[in-house]
């Protein structure tokens, strides 16, 4: 080899190497991710999927005690629509993860998967489009545990947490895997059967999709655009924070700019057939009759000015006390609160999950 065909070799490692650290560097944490994939996995309706992927990130290192068995263990799950890439930024990584935080980790090894249809792991956009399996929480739920289990060894878990949908799935797994784990934080999130506004408005989401000519039961070659702008402006209202928007658009232009900027950023990326059976996996969802099962401590947070899971129901309130060691934490409305999305504000709520951590330690 040449000295000048060396000299852009080299060139070229140093490009590469340069781009990787700025790469490494954009991170607000350093996390690894990696995938799983489960072969025949069968859906709680008894459809089959040959192989179903599980895209997962994943911080810190398992720690294992004198039994060999990881003791450090922490799942953090997702909101409907999210993934656990959604879950790696600054107001919500930045806050929990990092030297002296609540889940350091230096201390912790924590998991943040990508829910079946969410993110990178398998989804009706895949291919199959409507002939997807119609995936339930129970199936999002028992699809990780064969990740957390049978992919990383993992046998137990010190906190299972989620947001929003992965508060939702924080109580299923209290109830379908009991002896798993030592507590549960779900935020932003209700132990009950979604009826009510609730539901109604994510009947009008799907069927905003569906309705739309375009849509061709769910066979479109280009995204049915008006019928993901209306079920996009629907989910806008259910995660609406009026006291923040009021402050943050408080003429009718401004509104107007807000809205158009919130449906430009919603948009990107969007699938209708992935965000319709996003909506719909929540269906069957209801722990109410089985929250006795529950064994581990429970700390329940929610923020009063979310519109998704109203405090004047007093669902939670009343839940949490069929629930050995549990509590429940209704947030106030301050300027710091962000209505629904609070649940991914920890500089808010931080405090609380410490306090938990210590009160449930083995």
């Amino acid at each position: 080899m040449n000295f000048k065909n060396r000299f852009f070799q080299l060139i070229l490692i140093a490009l590469i190497l340069i781009n990787a650290s700025n790469i490494y560097a954009q991170k607000v944490v350093p996390y690894e991710e990696g995938d799983y994939i489960i072969k025949n996995f069968k859906f709680g309706d008894g459809l089959h999927l040959d192989s179903l992927r599980l895209h997962y990130y994943y911080i810190g290192t398992p720690h294992k005690n004198s039994k060999g068995q990881v003791d450090n263990f922490v799942l953090i799950t997702h909101g409907t629509g999210g993934s656990g890439m959604s879950l790696l930024t600054e107001n919500f990584a930045g806050q929990l993860f990092r030297k002296g935080q609540p889940l350091d980790a230096s201390k912790y090894f924590i998991v943040l998967p990508d829910g079946i249809g969410h993110g990178k792991s398998s989804k009706p956009s895949d291919g199959l489009r409507m002939k997807f399996p119609a995936y339930t929480y129970d199936d999002m739920v028992d699809a990780l545990y064969l990740l957390v289990t049978k992919h990383l060894g993992v046998n137990h878990a010190r906190l299972i947490t989620g947001t929003s949908m992965g508060g939702m799935q924080s109580w299923v797994w209290g109830e379908r895997y009991p002896d798993f784990m030592d507590a549960l934080m779900p935020l932003a999130s209700a132990p009950v059967e979604i009826a009510g506004r609730n539901r109604m408005m994510r009947k009008m989401m799907i069927d905003a999709i569906k309705d739309d000519p375009n849509w061709d039961n769910g066979n479109y070659t280009t995204e049915p655009a008006y019928g993901l702008k209306n079920a996009l402006n629907i989910l806008a209202i259910l995660g609406s924070a009026p006291l923040q928007w009021q402050k943050e658009a408080p003429t009718r232009e401004a509104a107007e700019l807000y809205l158009d900027k919130y449906l430009v950023n919603a948009a990107k990326g969007k699938d209708a057939n992935d965000m319709l059976y996003q909506f719909e996996s929540s269906r069957k969802y209801n722990p109410a009759p089985n929250l006795n099962k529950i064994k581990a401590p429970v700390l329940a947070i929610n923020s009063a000015d979310d519109q998704v899971n109203p405090p004047e129901l007093k669902i939670v309130d009343t839940a949490i006390l069929k629930i050995p060691k549990s509590k429940f934490i209704l947030l106030p409305i301050t300027s710091a609160t962000r209505g629904h999305g609070t649940h991914s504000l920890p500089a808010i709520w931080g405090n609380y999950l410490v306090d938990f951590l210590k009160s449930t330690e083995q």
